[in-house]
């Protein structure tokens, strides 16, 4: 559902990730005045993302999550970001939605916050209601821009991170002016994403319609991952969201990979 068109800047510094948990952050690390800056999200963030393909039988329980948005996550994990996410039709990025896939994104402070909610309700709500069920827990090393005003804390790169697989998220509110510039590009800019050269997973999940659009993806590694981003229709869309100022609000993240298990369209992670 979404255009992967925020990394303008961000796609010259792309390093990709480890499949290992990263050794704990060392306070001294981080800015001291992150401590009071209002979007700091908390040091050490760790990400949760379930993708969700619902049956017939359990939609109604899945379409449910968006009337109840983050309170579905309940009060004693303390997510510090919670996202009820849609899908473009069969996990893909066009105009036309999704009844059956979806998706769950939290962010915790630390990686025990996190491996601890991956055993919650509502994500073995999904694990037991859903055909298909993807879990990825995910470490931010390179974070660029905001997401509903927050952003993530995230810990340095690692010599090793250019050779291990990277996932992605992008994320961007589309300002209505420029809604329709966007969606003319979409189609060309995301052709042949899922089948480019490297990349193992690829998924339009949205916000909200045509406004609040993101995008998952896994690569085999930064140099699979710079080389979709930086030709053709996807180069040119780059270039035209930061000239012609498409977005409110963005996010870039790239993200070593502590856990991608399960099923996806058929494919099996993990």
């Amino acid at each position: 559902m979404q255009l992967c068109i925020d990394a303008s800047r961000a796609l010259t510094t792309i390093r990709p990730m480890r499949l290992i948990a990263p050794a704990p952050a060392s306070p001294s690390r981080h800015r001291p005045e992150s401590a009071t800056d209002p979007t700091r999200i908390a040091s050490s963030d760790v990400t949760v993302l379930v993708l969700a393909q619902m049956p017939a039988s359990s939609r109604l329980w899945g379409w449910s999550r968006f009337v109840l948005g983050p309170s579905v996550v309940g009060h004693t994990t303390a997510p510090r970001l919670v996202k009820i996410l849609g899908s473009g039709f069969d996990g893909g990025f066009g105009l036309r939605p999704s009844g059956t896939r979806q998706g769950l994104l939290c962010v915790f402070d630390g990686e025990d916050a996190a491996r601890s909610f991956i055993h919650a309700s509502v994500v073995d709500g999904y694990r037991r209601r859903a055909d298909e069920f993807l879990l990825a827990l995910l470490q931010p090393f390179s974070v660029r821009g905001t997401w509903s005003g927050k952003t993530l804390e995230h810990a340095p790169p690692r010599p090793d991170d250019a050779a291990a697989p990277v996932a992605a998220i992008t994320r961007a509110s589309i300002r209505p002016s420029r809604a329709l510039a966007f969606w003319r590009q979409a189609p060309a800019a995301q052709a042949g994403l899922a089948d480019a050269a490297g990349c193992r997973l690829a998924v339009g999940l949205g916000e909200a319609p045509l406004l609040r659009q993101a995008t998952f993806s896994v690569w085999d590694n930064q140099a699979a991952m710079d080389t979709y981003a930086r030709q053709g229709p996807h180069l040119a869309a780059i270039r035209d969201a930061q000239r012609l100022k498409y977005f409110s609000e963005s996010m870039f993240v790239r993200f070593r990979i502590l856990q991608l298990s399960g099923t996806y369209k058929g494919v099996q992670y993990g």
